[in-house]
């Protein structure tokens, strides 16, 4: 594992006859920003479904900080110390943004062992921490976009990850708002959490990033420095277009 915080080795994964991914390995280094790029359908959310727990593989290992974890359920992971969000956020709409940050807290992070006072303490500043203290009290259904996105943000930061997969975090949002994510993105990165991230947005990911991997038809097609991938040709071909 050669110290790796994640460590994925030879992962493929199929449904039925569809070969979504074949023989993936790729690390993760404790602190570090890696961003995961690739036209739809090429094995990208299937593979942090994997890392995440929620997808069983069907063949090769996935390790944490040395220890194996591919039999884990996706909860046992989180509480491991793994962390994600989803393409579409679905907080749970009859709560506040502080009761939404207090599920994770007491089920995840605490196991319910802190008086509720004190999990709601740390709810607002999670909230705060991620643009949106002060709205403690707001409904779900009252945010806009780029806060849904920080909502989805904080539920995951919730459970203390040290690392954290993002799936498209940025879909749907301006120019404005894509630097208002990577600027707390950056932010929680420079407090130690490893970040991964999927994101379409090549202005995101080159900024972000201190590597990229491209895949393609569920397999590793390129992988280095951002300003190597870009200049990569089979990443032009299939992905960015010449």
């Amino acid at each position: 594992m050669n110290g790796a915080l994640l460590a994925v080795n030879a992962v493929s994964k199929l449904f039925g006859g569809f070969v979504a991914l074949a023989d993936v390995s790729l690390t993760v280094r404790s602190g570090e920003r890696l961003g995961i790029i690739g036209p739809n359908g090429s094995g990208k959310s299937t593979l942090i479904n994997c890392i995440g727990g929620s997808l069983g593989t069907d063949s090769g290992s996935i390790w944490l900080s040395g220890a194996d974890v591919t039999l884990l359920p996706a909860h046992r992971r989180a509480r491991l110390g793994i962390a994600r969000t989803f393409q579409v956020p679905r907080p749970f709409a009859s709560m506040t943004l502080a009761e939404n940050i207090a599920v994770p807290l007491e089920y995840v992070t605490h196991r319910k062992s802190l008086h509720r006072s004190d999990v709601a303490a740390q709810a607002h500043a999670i909230l705060a921490q991620i643009g949106l203290g002060g709205r403690a009290d707001a409904s779900p259904a009252s945010l806009t976009q780029v806060d849904l996105r920080k909502l989805e943000l904080a539920r995951a930061l919730a459970s203390r990850p040290r690392l954290l997969i993002l799936d498209e975090v940025m879909a749907g949002l301006s120019a404005i708002e894509v630097d208002e994510m990577l600027a707390i993105l950056l932010a929680l990165n420079r407090e130690g959490i490893a970040i991964v991230m999927i994101e379409h947005i090549m202005r995101a990911i080159m900024r972000f990033s201190e590597r990229v991997i491209c895949l393609d038809a569920g397999r590793i097609l390129a992988h280095g420095a951002p300003a190597q991938i870009v200049e990569d040709r089979d990443v032009q071909r299939i992905y960015l277009g010449d």
